[in-house]
Formats: C-alpha cells, sequence, structure tokens
C-alpha cells in the first residue's frame, strides 16, 4: 500500500499539470460558467456540501490510520485542514446568495473524487512524514496560510455581500485586493496552500498546491475575461490572479 501511494502521488500531480493546460482551453461548467449539456443539475448549495465534506472525513481519517504518533505540528496542520473544510463545506455554502443555480452532477462527482484522492494523500504523507524539519519555516508556513485564509475570506464575504437579497445579477467587486485583481479569493487559496505546503514539506501537501493552481488559476483568468467581455467599464488596469503581473 505504502508503494502504492508513493508512486500514486507523481501521476496524481502529473494529472494536475495536465489538467491546468486543459482547463486552459475549456472552463469548468459551474458558477457563471455553467453550460447546458453535462447531464443532471444538481442545486448548487447542496452540490458544494457533497463535494467538500469529503476532503476532511478522508483525510482525517488517514492521518489517524498511519500515524504512529501525532505531535503538536501535524495537530495543527489537522487542524487548519478542519477549519478550511468547516468553512468550505458548511458556512461558505449557506451563506452564498444562490436559490434557485444549480450545478452539473458531474461536476460534483468529479470534485468528490478530487476530494477522496486529495485527502488520502495528504492524510498518508502527513502522518508518515517528520514535520519537525525547522520549527522557522513551519513558523512562516503558518503565516502565509493565516495569511492566504483571511485573504480568501474576506474576498468572499465582499462577494456575498454584493449582492441584495432580492438580486441575482452580478456587479464589479470593488476595494481590497479587488482594486489589484479580479480573484482575490482564488489568489488567497492559492496562497494559503501554498503556506500548508510549507508547514507539511510533503508530496502530499506540494501536490495539493499544484491542484490548487490547476483548478484556480484558469477559472481566475476566465473570470477576468468574463468580467471584461460583460462590463466596458470594467478597469483596464486590473489583472487577473496576482498583482501588478497576470
Amino acid at each position: 500500500m505504502k508503494n502504492y501511494l508513493q508512486f500514486g502521488v507523481w501521476i496524481w500531480i502529473l494529472v494536475g499539470i495536465i489538467t491546468f493546460f486543459y482547463l486552459l482551453k475549456k472552463p469548468a461548467p459551474f458558477g457563471r460558467h455553467t453550460k447546458e449539456g453535462w447531464g443532471p443539475m444538481i442545486d448548487n448549495k447542496l452540490g458544494w456540501m457533497i463535494m467538500e465534506i469529503v476532503s476532511p472525513i478522508v483525510f482525517t481519517l488517514m492521518l489517524m490510520y498511519w500515524a504512529k504518533e501525532i505531535n503538536f505540528q501535524k495537530w495543527l496542520l489537522l487542524l487548519l485542514w478542519n477549519i478550511h473544510y468547516l468553512n468550505r463545506s458548511i458556512i461558505f455554502p449557506l451563506r452564498i446568495k444562490t436559490e434557485g443555480k444549480k450545478m452539473p452532477a458531474a461536476i460534483m462527482l468529479s470534485a468528490v473524487g478530487f476530494n477522496i484522492f486529495n485527502g488520502l494523500f495528504n492524510g498518508y504523507f502527513l502522518a508518515v512524514t517528520d514535520v519537525n524539519y525547522s520549527s522557522v519555516l513551519f513558523a512562516i508556513g503558518l503565516f502565509i496560510f493565516i495569511s492566504g485564509f483571511a485573504i480568501n475570506n474576506i474576498a468572499d464575504n465582499m462577494l456575498i455581500n454584493l449582492r441584495k437579497p432580492w438580486e441575482t445579477g452580478y456587479k464589479i467587486p470593488q476595494g481590497f485586493l479587488f482594486k489589484y485583481i479580479s480573484c482575490p479569493n482564488h489568489f488567497g487559496e492559492i496562497v494559503e496552500w501554498a503556506g500548508f505546503a510549507l508547514m507539511a514539506w510533503n508530496y502530499g501537501a506540494l501536490s495539493f498546491l499544484i491542484w490548487t493552481f490547476a483548478n484556480l488559476a484558469p477559472r481566475a483568468f476566465d473570470h477576468h475575461k468574463w468580467y471584461q467581455n460583460k462590463f466596458p467599464d470594467y478597469p483596464k488596469d486590473r489583472k487577473a490572479l496576482i498583482p501588478f503581473i497576470v
């Protein structure tokens, strides 16, 4: 089993890289990019809950099963992982104002599959890897994680509050990092998992960082183009994902 997981994570990383180039050409069909022709649809909020709750369950079970002992650093990483996914699987779906909106069930199921593999690899490698390599780098990684988590949640909160309860349309977000980029929520999540990868320092966490970028960077580019096409007055100097760069 151990040999399969160690070999499998490299295949998983390769699939993530391929996915990045695929998504540059073909946006994932959910949210504002939802399209017909993807089979049965499911309520947007319910789909979010189902696909995201898988990750903390699998991650926690794998860590508990494989770890001979769990030190402070590993408990902290487990806590950070589950805080993120508690927000992503329960709090965030209940807060978003998407009544009546749906997503393809196929997208939900593909996300469930991703979260199973992601939780499996991250839980296993955290269990078997020593994270005591450097207290300084661990602290830096924690700071980066918290910064990314804050950016992600502030941006999400601003996007949620753009709409009044009776509104369904889109508006141009303003303020905070929206002054510089179209998708600070995606930027924050990439930063968040970069910090986690630095703290955990294992192949599972590296694979998650690669997959996070592979999923969110193309989506940020697509959102940016969508904003530019929908709003003629969209800020010309605003970048898509990384301030002043791209």
